[in-house]
């Protein structure tokens, strides 16, 4: 049976309320999945709890890029920039199937000010060009014998062929430069199944409720509770790993004891178009000035193409919710650089998300490192709060080193040269898909999607449809997405609810006009055969799905335009 089967998940239950660990990781999103894996790969008993589905949170709202941040460079953080310079070119490395490169069009106007926040603007401009092209170079230094490809300066001509609606009036020439694109949460899916075939246990809709000590007043473990159940046991564990994001603060409250932990949540909002509509091709485009001083990026994204990102204060954790404003902010800066005139009625999706930045006096969130900090509590739990995607697989690194020498065991880094699940053998994985993909009859842009997505577990996903040819459908017509990825993802990714398949395990949520409201049915009738739901369960499923969507559509004031 799969390691992340939905089946599987009853009997880690049993193995969570039976056995002993070395460790127990609360949060199943990209850090916690990181920190599973480097444990469990060191010979760590390890157990992954996660209180709502992996993913769901912060790790599923970004841009869903791997980048160094070249917003960085004029804030002077090199040690951030180098650090996630060296895990982008680790990441293309271990899993080059999920991790691939992506050139970026950074276009230079005349009347630029500052242009990705550099701290001075020359007289008139000039010069302009040689900061960035120096910031660049440094770019590419930093990143090593990791790099993906080194910046070049460009004529406007090349850059107006690359991204035709760029603004003409003005533009003096662009440089094109290079970082890498994944799919979130497929990458923390990839991580988390990775740690599954190392020994880890992992289980998603199980909530920490509080914690058990030893007589030394140290946690040795954690009140558990199965939220599809309701049912309440114990895990017991020597190490208490708090991974829990913007929630880290939340968890280490149920200890009662007094904390170091301080997250400065930052929400971030992007917007999804189609591609057609922003005449972007395979190279993304980065809007160099904003307002509040960020830079905004426009990226291909299959058919579609994302927008993002905001930077904007507290609200909700459980609930992070894009405002009318926040929507205006990016729609203006689109058309403010780009010949597009975009509209409300251009967006298909919007996605809103919170990081877990470390606290600090500064008064704009956009002005926070996003490095990460590992934190001891007297009471022996062990954060890991703040970081990036990009930089997940160092924190995690990070953080079992603190572990490991509690314990006396030796420092090792396996995770550096680890190819996560799907990787192995790649090259020639690829070819054999291709071929066993066109004997079924499937069209190119379904075999790169499941290439992408996949690695080389889109087999699996192939042998479904071989078995079953009416699974070899779309989903929804103009998406990639197939009709046995449903069934993948309660045999394989231990989904649980009909929400999971459409906002994560697919991303038909973002890439939807409906927002997967108008397939919802015929989805849940898929998961309802996999999972044994009841008729009532079904209906249950599709009703509260498609109650999120109009929740969202109103919180955005979209709601009134898709009537």
């Amino acid at each position: 049976m799969e390691p992340l089967a939905a089946a599987t998940r009853a009997a880690y239950l049993e193995r969570l309320a039976r056995d002993r660990f070395d460790v127990l990781v609360i949060g199943g999103g990209i850090t916690g999945a990181g920190v599973a894996l480097d444990a469990a790969v060191r010979g760590y008993r390890v157990a992954l709890v996660e209180k709502v589905d992996f993913a769901s949170g912060t790790s599923s709202k970004s841009t869903k890029l791997v980048h160094g941040g070249i917003r960085y460079l004029p804030q002077f953080d090199f040690a951030l920039v180098h650090e996630a310079l060296v895990e982008r070119g680790l990441l293309v490395r271990n899993a080059p199937f999920l991790v691939q490169p992506l050139a970026f069009v950074l276009p230079l106007y005349q009347h630029a000010r500052r242009p990705v926040g550099v701290p001075i603007t020359p007289p008139g401009g000039y010069g302009l060009g040689l900061m960035l092209d120096a910031g660049l170079w440094m770019y590419d230094l930093m990143a090593g014998r990791l790099n993906v490809a080194r910046h070049r300066r460009i004529k406007p001509e090349q850059a107006l062929r690359l991204t035709p609606a760029l603004r003409r009036e003005g533009l003096r020439g662009a440089f094109l430069y290079y970082d890498a694109q994944t799919n979130d949460t497929r990458l923390t899916l990839a991580v988390l199944r990775t740690a599954a075939q190392h020994g880890a246990v992992i289980t998603n809709y199980t909530e920490v409720i509080g914690f058990t000590r030893a007589a030394d007043g140290k946690l040795n473990g954690a009140y558990v509770r199965d939220v599809l159940s309701n049912q309440e046991f114990t895990v017991r564990a020597r190490h208490i790993i708090n991974a829990a994001g913007v929630f880290a603060e939340r968890v280490e409250a149920l200890t009662g004891d007094e904390s170091k932990v301080a997250i400065e949540p930052s929400k971030g909002i992007h917007l999804v178009v189609a591609r057609d509509r922003v005449k972007i091709s395979d190279t993304a485009l980065v809007l160099p000035e904003t307002d509040d001083g960020r830079i905004l990026f426009v990226i291909p994204w299959g058919v579609r193409a994302v927008i993002g990102t905001t930077d904007t204060g507290k609200g909700d954790l459980d609930d992070p919710e894009a405002t009318p404003q926040d929507i205006a902010y990016l729609l203006d800066h689109v058309n403010r650089f780009m010949d597009v005139n975009l509209t409300a009625d251009d967006i298909l999706s919007v996605y809103a998300g919170y990081r877990p930045l470390v606290k600090s006096r500064e008064a704009r969130a956009a002005n926070l490192s996003r490095t990460h900090v590992v934190l001891q509590e007297a009471n022996g739990m062990v954060s890991i709060v703040g970081g990036k995607l990009t930089t997940y697989r160092r924190m995690a690194q990070d953080t079992v080193d603190v572990i490991a020498k509690r314990d006396g065991m030796p420092i090792v880094h396996p995770t550096e040269r680890l190819p996560l699940a799907g990787a192995v053998g790649w090259q020639d994985a690829q070819r054999e898909i291709e071929a066993y993909g066109r004997r079924l009859g499937l069209s190119q842009d379904v075999l790169d999607h499941l290439k992408f997505n996949f690695g080389g577990n889109a087999r699996s996903v192939l042998e479904l449809v071989e078995e079953d040819t009416e699974l070899g459908e779309r989903i929804v017509p103009d998406l990639p997405y197939l009709r046995a990825e449903v069934i993948y993802a309660c045999r394989g990714e231990m989904a649980q609810t009909l929400e999971d398949v459409l906002a994560r395990r697919t991303r038909i949520m973002l890439e939807d006009m409906e927002r997967g409201a108008g397939v919802a049915e015929d989805v849940a009738a898929l998961m309802a055969r996999e999972l044994a739901w009841s008729a009532d369960r079904t209906r249950a499923e599709v009703e509260k799905y498609r109650t999120l969507v109009g929740h969202q559509l109103e919180a955005e004031g979209l709601a009134a335009r898709r009537r």
